[in-house]
């Protein structure tokens, strides 16, 4: 088995999306899977700003953090933590996605980008979303008979 080009066969293969973008937010690199997720091509996406996957609404606070991680080298999603937020396809479907990341530093130790690997997890979103209703109408109807005289 030859595995001399199995990391970069895997990083541009595999199902989940990976988006690497610089300190400013400009995408860097796009994978096969980014483009299966979000519908841009990797020519359409590589060099634009993330703002073509971040809803309109949050992106003021994805800037703010993403700013912040950048001045301190510092991010509050590391070592294995899942981000989960709503993200945009191209045709402008929104859904949920949930994904790490992983600090890019130069030579020198200075944070200079952000590598991220996304998933779609709508489903999984809307039955938690669901179950969560459900169990909440059981615990009412439960207090309802039980506070009955």
């Amino acid at each position: 088995m030859d595995l001399q080009n199995f990391p970069e066969t895997l990083v541009q293969n595999i199902s989940d999306a990976i988006v690497v973008s610089d300190a400013d937010g400009i995408i860097r690199f796009w994978n096969s899977g980014a483009t299966r997720l979000f519908g841009f091509s990797a020519t359409e996406a590589i060099g634009q700003s993330l703002d073509i996957i971040i809803p309109t609404n949050l992106r003021k606070r994805h800037w703010d953090g993403y700013s912040e991680t950048m001045k301190t080298g510092k991010t509050k999603y590391g070592a294995g933590d899942l981000l989960s937020v709503p993200a945009i396809r191209k045709d402008g479907q929104r859904f949920s996605t949930q994904f790490s990341i992983l600090g890019l530093s130069d030579d020198s130790g200075k944070l200079i980008g952000v590598a991220a690997v996304m998933r779609d997890v709508t489903e999984e979103f809307e039955e938690r979303k669901n179950l969560k209703i459900a169990l909440a109408e059981c615990r009412k109807a439960r207090q309802d008979q039980t506070s009955k005289p």
